[in-house]
């Protein structure tokens, strides 16, 4: 590849130009009590004053700036109904159980509350020794779509594939987003996906 940093240190990676355009057209959901995975940069971001309260969850107690230390396919010791939104992107694809992550992000929401995920659909392997954690899925938008249904109501699930064949050839290559235009980015090819985005809102009765 041109850059092994995923294009980290060409400018924004290519698969961030659609999470961060999936995150803006859902703020809304963003708000009271937040979660969010590593650290809280999308919530503040995207969030702004509607936030009350951020915690961050890291499986690894060496995050400095984590609150929160547990495995998202556990998490037993966050309490039910904690949280109005919670923020998971690129993660859901390096744990192993992904379906009891899913169960786990719906018992921690509040009814009415809003999952925000991204995985990815064409990416190389991650490797996080630190964390001791690697890829373990590639997701398309239809089995991220019926794994969140599964536990999620299926008519609060809303998931999309973002990409085409030249992005995630560009992000495979370590490109940065400002190395393409606007018409080559916003190109839609579900063939292609290099970004499954799902919004998932847990019903407002107890389920």
């Amino acid at each position: 590849p041109i850059s092994s940093k995923w294009g980290y240190d060409r400018g924004q990676p290519v698969d961030r130009y659609y999470i961060e355009n999936f995150l803006s057209r859902c703020a809304a959901d963003i708000h009271g009590s937040v979660l969010e995975i590593q650290d809280d940069r999308y919530t503040r971001r995207f969030g702004s004053d509607r936030v009350s309260k951020v915690d961050i969850l890291s499986i690894a107690a060496s995050n400095p700036i984590a609150t929160v230390i547990a495995d998202l396919a556990d998490a037993e010791n966050i309490p039910n109904c904690s949280y109005d939104c919670i923020i998971v992107t690129q993660t859901l694809q390096n744990i192993y159980d992904y379906n009891a992550a899913i169960r786990a992000m719906h018992r921690i929401l509040r009814p009415g509350g809003v999952a925000l995920i991204t995985v990815p659909g064409i990416g190389k392997i991650d490797r996080n020794e630190m964390d001791g954690w690697s890829t373990q899925w590639h997701f398309t938008k239809e089995s991220a779509a019926k794994a969140f249904s599964e536990v999620f109501d299926e008519a609060n699930v809303n998931a999309e594939a973002h990409g085409n064949v030249l992005v995630s050839i560009a992000f495979l290559h370590g490109l940065a987003s400002r190395e393409l235009n606007e018409r080559e980015l916003r190109y839609e090819d579900n063939d292609f996906p290099l970004i499954i985005a799902v919004r998932a809102q847990k019903l407002n009765i107890a389920k």
